[in-house]
């Protein structure tokens, strides 16, 4: 070396810097091999094994889908769903090469050329970590330490672990995981929900300006936000163009007239489970996978976790039904909504009716103190008494409307009284035939009301509790829809009937006498004749035993008066139940999961309708027989044609004019607190309850409060948006005759052929 130094005749001095730089180099790149070497075999720490390498674990959204193929939703800490590399526009890697690592495609996992660089420089000419090594500390690193030396035994593992990555995947491989693992702000983790978020938009639909904007981010996401700092950002992704254009990407003069374009946000905010289709689906759904996963464990002992472990859940519900029905019950409750306000304007106690002032002060004072408001004011020590003053404090608030959010200045407790008003709803449609959901609305809106009103809430049924009674007295008696009764007063005496005292129960219109056919006393819903087939069968516990088996899980006491529907039932079990008679006696439980996946797509487990025979196919018939008549000329003849009053400004559309045959049953409740429909045609059962909250909060006369105005318009709503779609192949047809029939079901030789008028408000007990 010395003599090599004569030869070029440098000086003592320039001899002694020579010596000492190239000492530093080799002493630097042995050290460097060495902490690489000693890294290796975890002198730093333990280092992911392969397995970890070949599979690193990311928190994957489990992805919610319907049985059209629409992403409903998603479980998540992170927002992610991972996109392969073919979906990814090429210039979005090339944006992303061009600024971060444009030697990419030559090192392997480290770039010894910027690292030298960086060292020479102080760190003063940018960073030297390569796209592996970034996503190696994003996949590995569970926090960048503040502490030098750590960072620095942090910084050698991520180049072992960068090395570990390049062997075990390809290029293109490491692009797609870094994208897909960048965190993005705003719930936005990974490429797929950023583009979505930021431009509304696919991945593969990103444009060159869309692409440089997101990648200009990666530096610092929230230094760069174009939401928030706009100019900073855009100024970041000019800068990102003109490096595609200096690496040959683009041409210089099309990043010349790039640089000009806006950023082209459609920036969508943050979404949450209280948004989208399905939202009280989503969250039932969310506590049976919780469940699934319980009882389902993986292969070597440990869990699922739906947060992160990307399952695909197939689910039966519709999506184009799902929305129809949300529309549904939002046109029609948002039309009536104005009326229960109005008439309620001159009622001291409103929204309540019939009840003394302490009532309601206890019904609101329960309210508060379930509030989450009060139980937080509680825990951080604060005086009961303190507290309920802050209730009655006025303040500037949003409340829920149909019209939007509104603006007002309000007391809490006065909210409280506010969302009394408001009529609520629980909606479900399935298809009888195979026992599966296809659209769920349990309330008006989940942000508001998490309550969830079709499968966990049960209001009384009143009426539409009586097909049972009718299709028990049929199983039991084979009695034929032609079959008469007497139209009078029936006693139930307390001695034979094991009750407190005698019953007689009434009419509704207080009217009596005559003979009534099961199928016209169903259609008028006539009290005293369903209580006189009680009296036929001689116990009421066919009808309890035959509505358990149809799927009704509430435990009713055995008392005559169950036949006018004094049980709280949920209207899954209604819907579930109805269906027995749309399926010629088979009872499908109703279902709403078709499959689960992992995130390879392997199924793990497929989901199969509990079926069992509950009536004949000939007596099930006979029960649809009867029930068409409702919708001809009694208490649900506004589906095909008006009679009576029409009560002003309801909703639009009555009449409906459906021209198909539709079996069904309105029901209204005692006091009209709760209103119900359930219609079927032969391959759909839908059932709608609408009420308030509390029951003593109602519209104060059966002209608004009974079921036909209350709900059977949000079924109708519904018909008329699946029937105009095509595709959704709803029947328009006869339910299917039995080939052979030993039960009369022709009654019209034998009834008025124009009959009266006389249920048009008589539904309820």
């Amino acid at each position: 070396m010395f003599g090599l130094f004569r030869r070029l005749k440098l000086s003592k001095r320039q001899r002694w810097f020579t010596v000492m730089f190239w000492s530093g180099y080799f002493g630097v790149l042995t050290l460097g091999v060495v902490l690489f070497i000693v890294a290796y075999f975890g002198g730093f720490g333990e280092l992911p094994s392969l397995d970890e390498i070949e599979s690193p674990h990311t928190n994957l959204a489990s992805r919610i889908y319907s049985s059209d193929g629409v992403e409903l939703g998603k479980f998540y800490r992170e927002n992610r769903v991972p996109v392969a590399f073919d979906s990814l526009p090429g210039h979005l890697t090339d944006a992303l090469i061009s600024i971060e690592d444009r030697r990419f495609y030559s090192h392997s996992g480290i770039d010894f050329y910027s690292l030298a660089r960086a060292v020479l420089n102080l760190g003063r000419a940018g960073g030297a970590s390569t796209i592996t090594q970034q996503l190696a500390k994003m996949l590995f690193t569970v926090r960048p330490s503040r502490n030098i030396f750590v960072r620095i035994r942090q910084k050698i593992k991520e180049w072992v672990i960068a090395v570990e990555l390049e062997s075990h995947y390809t290029k293109n491989e490491i692009v797609a995981m870094y994208l897909n693992k960048f965190d993005f702000l705003y719930q936005a983790v990974g490429i797929k929900s950023a583009a979505r978020r930021y431009f509304g938009i696919e991945p593969s639909a990103l444009t060159i300006v869309q692409s440089a904007t997101l990648v200009a981010m990666v530096k610092n996401p929230s230094l760069y936000n174009p939401v928030r700092f706009e100019s900073r950002a855009f100024a970041r992704r000019n800068t990102v163009l003109r490096r595609m254009a200096d690496n040959g990407y683009i041409t210089t003069t099309l990043a010349d007239s790039l640089i000009t374009s806006p950023l082209q946000l459609s920036f969508k905010q943050m979404d949450t489970h209280d948004d989208g289709l399905a939202t009280y689906f989503r969250e039932r759904l969310r506590a049976k996978i919780a469940v699934w996963i319980k009882e389902n464990p993986k292969p070597d002992g440990t869990h699922y976790d739906m947060y992160s472990d990307g399952l695909k859940i197939y689910t039966t519900i519709d999506s184009r039904m799902q929305r129809y029905a949300e529309e549904a019950v939002s046109e029609h409750l948002s039309n009536l909504q104005p009326i229960f306000f109005e008439l309620q304007k001159y009622n001291p106690m409103a929204p309540f009716i019939d009840i003394e002032p302490e009532q309601v002060d206890r019904i609101l004072l329960a309210a508060v103190k379930n509030s989450d408001k009060y139980r937080s004011m509680k825990r951080s020590g604060y005086k009961i008494s303190d507290i309920l003053a802050s209730f009655n404090t006025l303040k500037p608030m949003k409340v829920f409307t149909w019209s939007g959010m509104v603006d007002t200045l309000m007391s809490s407790q006065d909210s409280i009284r506010y969302y009394k008003h408001l009529l609520q709803s629980g909606f479900m449609a399935m298809n009888p035939l195979t026992g599966n959901i296809k659209a769920w609305v349990g309330g008006i809106n989940h942000k508001h009301f998490k309550y969830d009103h079709v499968q966990k809430g049960r209001r009384q049924v009143g009426s539409t509790f009586k097909p049972f009674v009718y299709a028990a007295a049929v199983d039991q008696l084979n009695l034929s829809p032609c079959y008469k009764l007497p139209n009078t007063k029936v006693t139930f005496k307390k001695e034979d009937w094991g009750i407190p005292e005698d019953w007689t129960p009434r009419n509704a219109d207080r009217k009596y006498g005559g003979m009534k056919t099961l199928q016209r006393a169903l259609a008028t819903s006539t009290n005293v004749i369903t209580a006189r087939l009680v009296k036929e069968m001689g116990s009421v516990l066919p009808i309890l035993g035959l509505a358990a088996r149809m799927g009704i899980t509430t435990k009713i006491v055995a008392s005559p008066s169950v036949c006018l529907g004094v049980s709280d039932i949920s209207v899954y079990d209604m819907v579930g139940a109805y269906s027995v008679f749309a399926n010629k006696g088979i009872y499908n439980k109703p279902n709403y999961l078709y499959r689960i996946e992992d995130k390879n797509g392997s199924v793990l487990t497929q989901f199969k309708t509990q079926s069992r025979e509950v009536l004949t196919e000939e007596k099930a018939y006979v029960m649809l027989k009867v029930m068409e008549k409702v919708t001809t000329y009694g208490t649900g003849v506004r589906l095909k044609r008006w009679s009576g009053t029409y009560p002003r400004n309801c909703t639009t559309g009555f009449p409906y004019r459906f021209k198909n045959t539709i079996a069904g049953k309105t029901g209204t409740t005692q006091n009209h607190s709760d209103g119900w429909f359930i219609g079927m045609v032969p391959n759909l059962v839908a059932g709608v309850w609408v009420g308030n909250q509390d029951r003593s909060a109602r519209f104060a006369s059966i002209t608004y409060g009974q079921g036909a105005t209350l709900a059977l318009p949000i079924w109708a709503l519904f018909m008329k948006k699946c029937y105009a779609d095509d595709r959704l192949a709803v029947s328009n047809g006869e339910f299917s005759k039995p080939y052979r029939m030993s039960i009369s079901v022709d009654c019209e030789k034998n009834t008025h052929s124009n009959p009266s008028n006389d249920a048009e408000n008589f539904d309820e007990f």
